[in-house]
């Protein structure tokens, strides 16, 4: 294993040749700031050859020499037509059709965007914002993002967890490129399957989800673009080294087969063979950690007779080694001599992405998505064994137009889904096989000025679940200018997949133990909510900087719960919802362009998320109540070869969270009733020296929080009190990273 992460350390030696065109599109000011249009139009004169350019303004586009005028279009500005000689990087900034005199207010483009325009509460997080942080994986990637909350799902795994509108991310529709992808068998560890380079951007969605994507968005939906082959970049490579010991790289090479045709080999290793206890638990701080992630790309574009198809192909080895330090699998696998966890995955992926769009009639459209995954892992903690296999096979066929006129735009079409798990749970075996048919129907209004409003329905049959309905429906109304008002609605069904979604549990002592028998999964119901929420943005000018500020409210009140229950310490148990369960989130958030290339983000949040448990009604665990966001980021200005500096620091207070229940340990095992608050801190400087090459260096945690004794029992660890869920905080304290970034357009 390790001898294939260090050949993929070397891989970065080699490239494919081809002729491509790199540039950056920009809206002009009267300081040529490198503000990026999204969306313009690049293709060459009298060919069907052209791109269109991405949330940053960058755009890649085949090259020939008889090639020679290169045409930039957009909405509302000047068509420009340049000469081009020879290959180079193409920089232009386009003249608005606005004649008028008028003061110009500018500031740098914001690396997150939300839309005046669109019904769903939905941001988009460009390529810039997830460059703030490092970013190593998906997982990883909402450091800089109030909206999602990020800690670790226990003390031993190193498994980041996510959380939206005070939900786990079961409740979350994850997808790759609109194709659910986090789910099942990876839904603990999948989103570390996905590395930070090769996304493009992520929309996250809060409330319900729109009824196309399926019928298992609760809480909202994170969608994440993949770089593609004909716009990233012919050759690039991410290097990043962290003082934990944790090596990566990341190397992507792309090329044009012709002129419809482009591929590109996504390579991605990483490594930690260095062992740390700072807190002296003699538990490890980190697991142990090798993987080999490799994905090729295919995509092909034919714009004059309307097809884009992009074939994804991927396979992930992924093993991990936790417990205590002196723990040696090779003797001490099944015994009482350390305590020890190995986590090894394999995974295979095939996916496709079809779109036709009618030349002669574009508002008509077919899509079709299909993916095969095959997930197995084969894993102990300590005594306890979990071992899962998971076939999974998604299918999705979406037909688009519009009635009457572009106002009024409808989707409908047809899913099917099929799932199969085989599951080793100490000595019982679990099987189940998941099948399911659906339609779905979506109305979409736009005036562009006052409303917009999309409402969704899909009926689904589902061979454990029956056949059910879940409708969706978001408006937005413009009450004045710069403003949107936001309601949304949604129902919502899942089949918890209650092993995989909660290894932790599996890090303890305690006995699990499933209180139903009735119900088809497990012996418990399928989980059934429904989400409400309200959402106001309003834009305006301050001191004549851009800034917005936004307030969200979101309800989700569940019919039908599988309730985890960690309130007897010496147990957990899972059992149907017998009464209210509910989460309430408020959140407030600011943006401010302070100065020119400085933006401010602030955000405060509020949570209110109680269940029913058979011991009464109480607040889930380890959700705070108060937490208030702060990031602070800073260009200076770029100079004609690209070059310049890049500042950025987050801020995160997290207020009391509620433990489950001690009361039943001996006194030196017992937890206090909540948590102290803490604060944590994140900074990065990237120094760019030119568009091809750049270096950053980083702190996580650098106020240097630890958690006191984050393993309960630690001491004992196959003694009736070993726990290692209570984790709130950071475990390593402060930890520092460098890395660099080259590429070759």
């Amino acid at each position: 294993m390790k001898q294939i992460i260090y050949i993929l350390f070397m891989l970065p030696v080699l490239s494919f040749s081809q002729d491509k065109i790199s540039g950056l599109i920009m809206e002009a000011n009267d300081k040529n700031e490198p503000i990026g249009l999204a969306g313009a139009n690049v293709y060459w004169l009298d060919t069907s050859v052209g791109a269109v350019t991405d949330i940053d303004g960058k755009f890649t586009i085949p090259y020939k020499k008889e090639y020679t005028k290169l045409v930039i279009s957009y909405v509302g500005f000047k068509t420009d037509t340049i000469t081009i000689s020879k290959p180079k990087m193409v920089r232009h900034w386009l003249q608005s059709t606005d004649n008028l005199d008028a003061v110009t207010v500018t500031s740098r483009k914001q690396a997150t965007s939300k839309s005046y325009m669109q019904a769903t509460n939905v941001f988009t997080v460009s390529s810039d914002e997830l460059l703030k942080a490092a970013c190593c994986n998906l997982s990883e990637s909402f450091e800089t993002n109030p909206s999602i909350d990020v800690n670790f799902a226990d003390a031993v795994s190193g498994t980041r967890q996510i959380k939206m509108l005070g939900l786990t991310s079961p409740y979350i529709l994850i997808a790759t490129e609109n194709i659910p992808s986090i789910r099942g068998a990876s839904q603990a560890f999948g989103m570390s399957f996905i590395p930070g380079t090769w996304v493009e951007s992520i929309q996250i969605t809060k409330g319900a989800g729109s009824a196309v994507n399926g019928f298992e968005s609760i809480a909202g939906q994170i969608n994440a673009e993949l770089v593609k082959p004909t716009t990233d970049a012919k050759l690039f490579v991410n290097a990043y080294a962290n003082a934990n010991g944790r090596l990566e790289l990341n190397t992507h090479l792309n090329t044009a087969i012709n002129e419809k045709w482009s591929t590109g080999l996504y390579l991605h290793g990483n490594l930690r063979d260095a062992k740390h206890d700072n807190n002296n638990d003699t538990f490890l701080d980190m697991p142990l950690q090798e993987q080999v992630n490799i994905m090729n790309r295919w995509q092909y574009t034919d714009t004059e007779k309307g097809f884009v198809t992009f074939v994804n192909l991927k396979f992930l080895n992924d093993e991990k080694q936790t417990g205590q330090v002196n723990f040696n699998p090779k003797t001490d696998k099944g015994t009482t001599n350390a305590w020890g966890s190995e986590i090894d995955t394999r995974r295979y992926e095939v996916s496709t992405k079809f779109g036709y769009v009618n030349p002669e009639l574009p508002w008509q459209n077919i899509g079709v998505q299909t993916a095969y995954s095959n997930h197995r892992q084969e894993s102990y903690f300590g005594l306890n064994q979990y071992d899962i296999t998971h076939n999974s096979l998604y299918a999705n066929a979406i037909y688009s137009s519009i009635i009457s006129d572009s106002r009024h735009k409808i989707k409908t079409g047809i899913s099917y889904t099929y799932d199969h798990y085989d599951e080793f749970v100490n000595t019982n075996d679990y099987e189940r096989t998941e099948r399911s048919v659906g339609a779905f129907f979506e109305y979409n209004f736009d005036n562009l000025d006052k409303l917009n409003l999309t409402a969704g329905i899909r009926v689904d049959n589902h061979n454990l679940m029956g056949t059910f309905i879940t409708p969706r429906f978001h408006a937005r109304y413009t009450p004045w200018e710069k403003s949107a008002l936001r309601a949304s609605f949604g129902r919502g069904i899942r089949s918890a997949n209650i092993f995989a979604e909660n290894q932790s549990i599996f890090s303890t002592s305690r006995s699990i133990n499933i209180l139903n028998t009735d119900g088809d999964i497990y012996g418990l119901d399928p989980e059934i909510a429904w989400n409400y929420g309200l959402s106001f943005l309003q834009g305006f000018n301050l001191f004549n900087r851009k800034a917005d500020i936004t307030l969200d409210y979101y309800r989700t009140d569940f019919q039908n719960q599988v309730v985890v229950d960690f309130e007897n310490p010496q147990e957990v148990n899972f059992y149907n919802l017998d009464g209210d369960s509910y989460a309430n989130s408020f959140q407030v958030e600011w943006n401010y362009n302070v100065f020119e290339h400085f933006d401010l983000r602030l955000a405060y949040k509020y949570y209110d998320v109680k269940t029913d448990y058979n011991s009464g009604k109480l607040s889930k665990p380890l959700v705070p109540t108060n937490r208030f966001f702060a990031n602070a980021s800073y260009e200076t200005h770029m100079h004609e070869n690209g070059s310049q500096w890049k500042f950025d620091a987050t801020f995160n207070w997290l207020g009391e969270q509620r433990f489950s229940s001690t009361v039943g340990n001996p006194a030196p095992y017992q937890l206090p009733e909540n948590t102290p608050t803490l604060g944590t801190l994140n900074a990065q400087i990237t120094k760019v020296f030119s568009s091809k090459f750049e270096v950053y260096l980083g702190g996580e945690n650098i106020t240097n929080v630890k958690q006191d004794n984050p393993i309960l029992g630690a001491n004992d660890p196959f003694g009736s009190n070993f726990d290692t869920t209570f984790v709130y905080g950071p475990i390593f304290g402060a930890s520092y990273y460098a890395g660099l970034r080259f590429k070759i357009e």
